[in-house]
């Protein structure tokens, strides 16, 4: 990440980016062995749009109406890149891998899913509070201790356009013949 770059990001995000480049070596091993995360937590596995080689990064994922969902919690970051340029990924859970197509959902699709997804949960002014304007946990935290943040359509879609949301959609098999 550039220095410019790192001036626009809010000070919880650069902390937040920092805690994560930390804990993600161990996240790679503790889900790569099955070991819970506490966290909806895959592999996502997609190559480098420079390098080439296969880049392996925790990601948060949701499974929502029987779709699967990733969202890019920090912005615009390396995983991100790769997997729009690539076009196709692969996502290990439970020592299973699966190969998926993302598709980027456009903002205001995005947002409306992130709303449904968190809609049943209570809504936290304490956490809001702490956490600012502009900085929230990732989807798959917020549904899984069923908390949410945002209230209104514009929040959502503000956090949709600062976080891209992608669907993960299994690549089948074509019929051998």
């Amino acid at each position: 990440m550039t220095k410019q770059r790192a001036a626009r990001l809010d000070l919880r995000q650069r902390a937040g980016g920092r805690l994560l480049r930390m804990i993600n070596p161990l996240a790679r091993r503790m889900i790569a062995a099955g070991i819970p995360t506490g966290a909806p937590n895959v592999l996502l596995t997609v190559r480098g749009r420079r390098s080439g080689k296969p880049r392996t990064v925790p990601v948060g994922m949701i499974d929502f109406d029987g779709r699967m969902f990733v969202q890019a919690s920090y912005g615009e970051s390396g995983w991100v890149q790769n997997l729009r340029v690539a076009g196709e990924a692969t996502v290990t859970e439970h020592h299973r891998d699966l190969q998926v197509i993302p598709v980027e959902l456009p903002p205001d699709e995005a947002a409306a899913i992130l709303r449904r997804i968190l809609a049943p949960y209570r809504r936290s002014r304490v956490l809001r509070a702490l956490l600012g304007p502009r900085f929230r946990p990732p989807i798959g935290i917020l549904s899984r201790y069923r908390i949410r943040i945002d209230d209104t359509p514009e929040e959502y879609l503000a956090e949709a356009r600062r976080h891209p949301l992608f669907e993960l959609r299994r690549v089948t098999s074509a019929p051998s013949g």
